[in-house]
Parts: C-alpha cells; structure tokens; sequence
C-alpha cells in the first residue's frame, strides 16, 4: 500500500491513494476545505468497523437495513494530541436480533477492524449499539 500527500498551500494537503483517489486535507482549525487528518483517522476507524459489522451481520442473514457509525474522541491536551478515549456508536436499523448485533461489533473491535487495533494501543475504545428500529426482543 503506497500513499503521498502533497502540499498546495497555506493549511490545504491533497493527499493520493496508490490507484490515484484523492483526500482534501486542511490544517487549519477551522478545517473549511476538508478533514484534519486526526478527523479522517477518526473516519477511518468508522469506515473499518462499518464494513466489517456489515459482512458479518450479512454473513448471518440478518435483516439489516441501514447502519451508522459515529465517533466521539477526547485528544491528549499536549503534541502529540493523540487520542486517549474513543467511544463509537452503532445505530442499527432492522430487525437485527441483539445478540447478532452484539457479536458483530464485539468481533470487529477485537478481531477484524485494523484500524481499531492499531488505536486501541494508544486510546480506550468503548461502544455503545443502538437500534433505529427498537431494542430487539422488546
């Protein structure tokens, strides 16, 4: 896997994928013409944990419908600000049964997400599911 950023001016990068797709990035604190790069990182994460909960409820032939991952994180108040907490939310529409919910984000965190492995040695990762569509069983 090969990656490259490039600068272009003032607080804007464009960083480049190996098979050519491009990511704005900006420094700047008000991050106008795209992520900071902790920000992607933070996506990143949503995106590894998305596709693997995804396979596996689909995998087990579960009705899902829709899924959202969001992340909170608290930074380190010193450089480097490095993550020290992350609490991902899984919003899980379709009649999902819980325990498949359940074991779908439990395998993702502690087998599957690579991203979240290589966060988890720096930051306290929790979860939190909730169901668009009701707690199943209820």
């Amino acid at each position: 896997m090969i990656a490259s950023v490039e600068w272009k001016q003032g607080t804007q990068y464009a960083g480049r994928t190996e098979i050519g797709h491009t990511i704005p990035f900006d420094a700047d604190s008000a991050h106008t013409t795209g992520p900071s790069p902790m920000e992607a990182v933070l996506a990143a994460l949503c995106a590894c944990t998305s596709v693997d909960v995804v396979s596996i409820l689909q995998k087990k032939r579960e009705p899902l419908t829709s899924l959202v991952v969001s992340a909170e994180a608290e930074q380190a108040p010193a450089p480097p600000r490095t993550f020290t907490r992350i609490r991902l939310t899984y919003r899980i529409g379709g009649k999902v049964s819980k325990k498949a919910a359940e074991d779908a984000v439990s395998l993702s965190k502690n087998k599957y997400c690579s991203v979240s492995k290589m966060l988890e040695k720096a930051a306290t990762i929790d979860f939190t599911i909730e169901y668009a569509d009701g707690v199943p069983g209820e």
